[in-house]
């Protein structure tokens, strides 16, 4: 008998979704968004999707699960463990209990309660001909690790890790080693450590290679709580999402702009023009005041973290559009799209308007100013603590990039500022939020980290 297990990913968040079909009938679990590649999935291969359902109240992402089952007519079915809890769901849905199942054509998903990552997560066993062949664990399982218990804040992370604990060893100990895992994240993500980098494992593969899996209760309660940093746009998405985040069938954001119309918006309505350029771009000529985010996988990621939903977002480039970067926005919940600067920096300084530059140093340019004088820069490492503690300049400061907004108050005011990063991205926009705050004297470290490396290792 055939039936079909198809991923969609969406790199940056590296966020997992799934249809599975079996004559004719199809469920989508966790949708993002994007409903349109569902729906044209179905089309393409004549499909009608009958369920929509997710795992948990994701954290991480706008999801799309309300819109698409709106749009399709699909039974939205979410779990029914959120009662009482920080965040529950508030659309109309069909609650989810532990055991209960939804038909897939042949096939039979089966809804499991594996708390932990939140209160309320549901992983999802695919049963064919009454044989478990996958699940789908959403944030509880990955290859390599498993999900973060701190989501609800202090109070609630140390009684959710003794769940995951049990989730681990009680709830899924009796599903067998050939069980496939199509996890919810891949690597990259920062809803869990150290995640592997293959799309899917298999529950006697992880049952022998993750440490985690053979740590006792209280080793692996410190360990799962020694986490990277949490987005700060994490709780943000939980309120959207316990809602329900609204449709974008319609993406906002499309309205061309002209110069005397962004400048507007910037001085009187306090927008923010996000540049998504290329840092050597960006830093050879911008829009004062301007937040550099390149276009591309981490826009979601950064756009989330570091600006506000409520203030409008006006997108510059070289040209005008960018319908992929609008994409990314609405994916973490950034509607508020005004629009775009018709002709981009092109007609900007075709209208004879300000700009402002970042100094771009090379690393032998910046040993040349720390032997010069040291105490007149400032060397600003933006990047993970995960990544510092792997080596870093010996005269740099360390503040991860997410905290900066929040720690502009702490640094310097009269000192020259070089920002680092692992490749250079990071890195500009850690400059454009300086500059945006008043800073002046602002450069940054071409290349990153990965040309200081190469510096040191060639000399």
């Amino acid at each position: 008998m055939s039936f079909i297990i198809h991923q969609f990913e969406i790199p940056g968040l590296a966020q997992y979704s799934y249809v599975i079909a079996s004559e004719g009938r199809a469920v989508v679990i966790d949708p993002m968004r994007d409903t349109e590649r569902y729906t044209d999935y179905a089309a393409a291969h004549n499909l009608t999707l009958t369920h929509i359902v997710e795992t948990h109240i994701h954290a991480d992402f706008a999801s799309g699960a309300p819109a698409l089952a709106a749009a399709t007519g699909a039974d939205l079915a979410l779990s029914a463990h959120d009662e009482g809890e920080l965040y529950q769901y508030a659309m109309p849905h069909r609650p989810l209990h532990n055991g209960d199942r939804i038909p897939v054509g042949r096939l039979t998903l089966e809804a499991l309660h594996t708390p932990g990552h939140t209160p309320e997560h549901l992983s999802f066993v695919l049963f064919n001909n009454d044989r478990p062949i996958a699940i789908f664990s959403g944030d509880f399982l990955f290859p390599g690790s498993l999900g973060r218990p701190d989501l609800l804040g202090e109070k609630a992370k140390l009684g959710l890790a003794h769940d995951l604990y049990r989730s681990l060893h009680e709830r899924i100990a009796n599903l067998p080693d050939t069980l496939r895992i199509s996890p919810g994240h891949g690597a990259g993500s920062f809803c869990g450590a150290s995640i592997g980098a293959q799309a899917h494992s298999t529950l006697g593969q992880e049952r022998a290679t993750t440490a985690l899996y053979r740590l006792d209760e209280d080793d692996f309660v410190r360990e799962i709580l020694s986490v990277p940093p949490m987005p700060a746009y994490y709780p943000r998405m939980k309120r959207l999402n316990s809602a329900g985040a609204p449709s974008v069938a319609t993406l906002p954001g499309a309205t061309a702009l002209s110069v005397a119309q962004v400048q507007d918006l910037a001085e009187n309505h306090h927008a923010v023009l996000l540049d998504i350029r290329q840092p050597e771009d960006f830093a050879a000529a911008h829009i004062p005041g301007a937040i550099s985010m390149g276009a591309g996988p981490s826009l979601s990621l950064w756009a989330g973290w570091l600006l506000d939903p409520n203030t409008p977002i006006v997108l510059v480039n070289n040209t005008g559009d960018d319908e992929s970067s609008r994409r990314s926005l609405v994916r973490v919940g950034l509607d508020n799209i005004a629009g775009f600067l018709d002709g981009g920096m092109t007609a900007w300084a075709a209208a004879n308007m300000p700009t402002s530059r970042v100094s771009l140093f090379n690393p032998a340019q910046v040993q040349s100013h720390l032997d010069l004088d040291p105490d007149q820069i400032f060397l600003l490492d933006v990047r993970n603590p995960s990544e510092w503690d792997l080596g870093h300049i010996p005269a740099a400061h360390h503040l991860m990039l997410g905290d900066l907004p929040n720690k502009l108050n702490t640094l310097p005011a009269n000192q020259n500022f070089i920002t680092v990063c692992q490749g250079g991205n990071r890195a500009s926009i850690a400059a454009s939020l300086l500059a945006r705050a008043g800073f002046a004297n602002i450069g940054s470290l071409e290349g990153g980290m990965n040309a200081w490396s190469l510096r040191e290792t060639t000399r």
